[in-house]
């Protein structure tokens, strides 16, 4: 079993600049990849429906966008061909990605059937999951894109924050691949990769920005100053948005195969939003953070209340059941956005303290799918002459074209490993780190109770580029 120990020597060597490099192997690939690698664009039709085995994702017309806005801008200028994989949770995910912006493949494999089975992620579940798919969802992605690991320029993978049993996964096949074909690796932090592929969709999305990242297991506000530089403003001290809405659904017997956001969002239209009286989180505290305990606590007190049964499914129950269920959904999600709003109004008054140049506001994760988050986020820049600015629904969920992306962009800086011995052990120690922070706190957003959630923290992305500068 590899242990989860982060090697010193891995996490030094990643964050070297390329400055530094200019004269050992890795300035050599790099300069070496990039001649080799120049070659006629491959003709790619973006809105090509690519049908895998495993599962597949559609070229919709806002996903390929991304790849059309980037002709103009000066960090799109290159041909680098860049494997992303990810693996930090409960979806099995691979993309290539050229440095001129250009998806060539995106190849998903959902474990929609274990989330229902079990009502949310199961590690070692998921782990198996995605150690019986993985090298066919990275084979996948490679022959859509008409490439084999020869024309790759690099390997990137999600090295954390997320399960460990499912980060392993993997970590454990990119390394194999980077090994094999003597390739840049380079680890990923899986939140700056959220916020990063907003660069991937908007041309104009220059640092400073701030971002939002919401998901299943995340609620962070952070001022992004620079590639691998943030500032944190606020986290969750406890629950996350996306985990919120998932017991949410579980506990009004919604079908989990879509996850609860979805489930969440849809019946939420069919209800009354005021009818049922949710406090709203943390009024009383005067910073950025986000807590989701306590309005789980109350939806679930008020399920209890009105004798819902979780295990009649939504469309087997009544009429009269039902309209209950959705009433619960429309208040639960108001209550949880304007949450979300709050935080969202005071993060971006502190951030245009700190940088008065901002003029963005990422949002993105997988809550960042919901409408009706987008809708009211939307006015709270509105109101602050700021711009929004979401991917595509299909690149806010987890997937490999924003890990492949990150890799890009990382990789240009010379953030990235040499390959690794041909003849790794499997039982070797592998750089896997399960909470890593992406900034440093602000010191006005430092919460007591979180901060006292320190065990087995890793030191934070920014730190660890801070520390490698010369």
């Amino acid at each position: 079993m590899a242990s989860l120990v982060p090697t010193v020597s891995c996490a030094i060597s990643r964050l070297n600049l390329f400055t530094e490099l200019s004269h050992n192997y890795c300035a050599s690939r790099f300069l070496r990849t990039l001649s080799s690698k120049l070659r006629p664009k491959i003709s790619m039709n973006p809105h090509k429906s690519f049908k895998s085995s495993i599962s597949s994702l559609n070229f919709n017309s806002s996903t390929s966008n991304c790849s059309k806005t980037l002709g103009s801008n000066h960090l799109f200028n290159d041909n680098l061909i860049v494997l992303g994989i990810e693996t930090s949770c409960d979806d099995t995910a691979a993309a290539v990605v050229r440095g001129d912006g250009e998806i060539l493949s995106q190849v998903i494999s959902s474990q929609a059937e274990l989330l229902a089975r079990y009502g949310g992620v199961a590690p070692k579940m998921a782990e198996e999951a995605h150690s019986q798919v993985i090298d066919q969802v990275v084979q996948d992605a490679l022959d859509k894109a008409n490439l084999t690991e020869t024309d790759l320029s690099a390997v990137a993978v999600t090295i954390g924050p997320g399960l460990s049993l499912c980060l392993r996964v993997g970590v454990q096949k990119a390394r194999k691949i980077a090994a094999t074909y003597q390739l840049p690796y380079v680890g990923v932090h899986h939140m700056e990769a959220h916020a990063l592929v907003a660069r991937l969709c908007d041309r104009d999305l220059q640092f400073p920005f701030m971002a939002l990242l919401i998901s299943g297991g995340h609620n962070l506000l952070v001022l992004a100053r620079d590639l691998g530089h943030y500032l944190q403003l606020g986290t969750t001290i406890d629950d996350a948005i996306g985990e919120a809405y998932d017991k949410t659904a579980k506990w009004l017997g919604l079908d989990l195969r879509r996850s609860g956001g979805p489930a969440i969002e849809e019946l939420a239209l069919l209800g009354d939003a005021n009818s049922i009286k949710f406090s709203v989180p943390m009024k009383q505290h005067k910073d950025c953070n986000f807590s989701y305990a306590g309005l789980k606590t109350q939806v679930k007190l008020s399920i209890e209340s009105k004798h819902i049964d979780a295990a009649i499914q939504f469309s087997s129950a009544s009429i009269e059941d039902q309209n209950l269920r959705a009433d619960i959904a429309a208040s639960f999600q108001r209550v949880a956005v304007l949450h979300l709003e709050e935080k969202c109004e005071r993060a971006i008054q502190w951030a245009l303290e700190i940088e008065p140049s901002i003029k963005h506001l990422v949002v993105s994760g997988g809550v960042a799918s919901n409408q009706y988050v987008r809708v009211r986020l939307h006015e709270v820049v509105a109101r602050n002459s700021l711009q929004l600015v979401c991917p595509p629904p299909s690149l806010c969920t987890d997937n490999g074209v924003m890990i492949a992306w990150t890799g890009i962009e990382n990789f240009r800086l010379g953030r990235f490993d040499p390959p690794p011995p041909a003849l790794e052990p499997e039982d070797c120690q592998l750089d896997l780190r399960p909470r890593w922070p992406l900034g440093e706190e602000y010191g006005r957003g430092r919460s007591v109770a979180r901060s006292m959630r320190t065990a087995r923290i890793h030191p934070s992305l920014t730190s660890l580029n801070q520390a490698s500068q010369p």
